[in-house]
C-alpha cells in the first residue's frame, strides 16, 4: 500500500437530503447484509439534537445507496461521531468478526459525542433484515447510559484481530497541556494503549476492557508483591525502583462486618467529579493507590474506590481519578474522573492501572469500568 491512485469518481459517499455537510463523518467497518455479495456500513450523522446512525449498502465500495430509516436514533444526544458497530458473544470469551450474527450473539453501538466529547455506548440486538438496532436496556441506550471510558477519552474504534480472535479498541487521549508546552514536548495527545473487548457475562449491562496480552511482554525484573493492611486516613509507602512506566494489579478486601453496620447517609446521591476528590473523607472510602507523588506529597494522582450506603441499606462502589493535585503547573486539566462500577457478590475491589510519563489508565472490576 505504496502507491495510490485517486478515484475518478469521488466523492462516494455525500451527505443525504436534509444532513448538514459537516455532520456526515466517519464511517464504520462494513458487515455482510442479508443479500448474496451485500455490504452494509453506517455513519453518524443527526437531525436536530438527536444523534442517529445512517446505514449504506454497497456491492463494490464505490458506488453507495442509503437503506431507509436508520439503524437507530437518540433525541438529546448532538451529532453521533466515530460510530462503531460490532457483536460481541454471550457465551464464549473471544471476539468476534464484524459481520458475525446468530444465537449468542448481542451487538454494541458506541456513538462519539461531539457536543460534550464523551464515547457512549449501549448493549442491544440487531435485526439484520429490518437494519434496526434496539437497545436491551432503554434506560442505558447509546449516549445517555454508559461510557466507555470515564477519563479523557474520545473518538474511539475497534478492529477485528482474526490471528488471536479478539476485538481491539483504540481511543484518543487529548492532553490539556497548552499549544507552547506540546511544541516543547513534541507532542499534542496520544493513543491509549489498545484494549480487547469483551461481553461482561456476569452483569449483562457492561462490556470488559483489558489491555492487550502484548504489554505483559513489557514488563522486566520479578514482580513487587506486597500485601497492607490500611487502616483510616493511613498511607503504605510501596518503594518501586525507577522504572519508565508501571503496570499495577491491586486488590482490597474490604471488613464485611463494618461494611454492614454502617449507614453513610450523607453520602447518598455520591458522584466523583462533584465529591472534593480524594481529600474528601468518609467512613467507607476512599481507599486505592496514589501514583506519580513527589516525596512530599504536593503533587499526586490518586485512583481509589469510595463505597455510599444508604439507609436501605444498599451500597454502591464508585471508581475514580483525581486530578486536583497531579501538577502544580497551570493550565492543564485538573478535574476528578470515575463513574460507579458494579461489584458483585464473591468478588474483591480490584483495579489495575497503567502509568506512564503522562497518561494513568484505569481498570475496575476487570475493565467494567475505566
Amino acid at each position: 500500500l505504496l502507491d495510490w491512485v485517486k478515484y475518478k469518481g469521488n466523492p462516494v459517499l455525500v451527505p443525504p437530503p436534509g444532513i448538514g455537510v459537516k455532520d456526515f463523518r466517519d464511517p464504520t467497518t462494513a458487515w455482510t447484509g442479508p443479500q448474496n455479495g451485500q455490504w452494509l456500513l453506517t455513519i453518524g450523522s443527526k437531525i436536530g439534537k438527536t444523534g442517529i446512525a445512517l446505514v449504506y449498502e454497497t456491492s463494490n465500495f464505490t458506488s453507495f445507496k442509503l437503506l431507509d430509516g436508520v439503524l437507530h436514533a437518540v433525541p438529546g444526544t448532538g451529532m453521533w461521531e466515530c460510530v462503531d458497530f460490532y457483536p460481541v458473544s454471550t457465551r464464549k470469551t473471544n471476539g468476534l468478526d464484524t459481520s458475525y450474527n446468530g444465537p449468542g450473539v448481542k451487538h454494541v453501538l458506541k456513538a462519539s459525542l461531539d457536543d460534550n466529547k464523551q464515547d457512549h455506548y449501549a448493549i442491544g440486538t440487531y435485526d439484520l433484515t429490518k437494519n434496526k438496532w434496539t437497545p436491551d436496556n432503554p434506560e442505558l441506550d447509546c449516549g445517555i447510559g454508559l461510557r466507555l471510558d470515564y477519563g479523557k477519552y474520545y473518538a474511539s474504534k475497534t478492529f477485528y484481530d482474526p490471528k488471536k480472535q479478539r476485538r481491539v479498541l483504540w481511543g484518543w487521549i487529548g492532553e490539556t497541556d497548552s499549544e507552547s508546552a506540546d511544541l516543547q514536548k513534541g507532542w499534542a495527545s496520544v493513543q491509549s494503549i489498545p484494549r480487547t473487548v469483551l461481553y461482561d457475562k456476569k452483569t449483562g449491562t457492561h462490556l470488559l476492557q483489558w489491555p492487550v496480552e502484548e504489554i505483559e511482554s513489557l514488563r522486566v525484573g520479578d514482580p513487587i508483591v506486597k500485601q497492607v493492611d490500611l487502616q483510616p486516613g493511613s498511607i503504605e509507602l510501596l518503594r518501586v525502583d525507577s522504572a519508565a512506566e508501571l503496570d499495577i494489579e491491586v486488590s482490597f478486601e474490604v471488613d464485611k462486618v463494618a461494611l454492614q453496620g454502617i449507614i453513610e447517609a450523607d453520602h447518598v446521591g455520591f458522584s466523583c467529579s462533584t465529591s472534593g476528590g480524594a481529600a474528601s473523607r468518609g467512613i467507607l472510602g476512599p481507599f486505592g493507590v496514589i501514583v506519580i507523588a513527589d516525596q512530599t506529597l504536593s503533587e499526586l494522582t490518586p485512583v481509589y474506590f469510595y463505597i455510599s450506603k444508604g439507609a436501605d441499606g444498599r451500597a454502591e462502589t464508585h471508581f475514580c481519578a483525581d486530578q486536583t493535585r497531579s501538577s502544580e503547573a497551570p493550565g492543564v486539566g485538573k478535574q476528578v474522573y470515575g463513574s460507579s462500577v458494579p461489584v458483585l457478590d464473591g468478588e474483591k475491589h480490584s483495579m489495575r492501572l497503567l502509568v506512564d510519563h503522562s497518561i494513568v489508565e484505569s481498570f475496575a472490576q476487570g475493565g467494567r469500568t475505566v
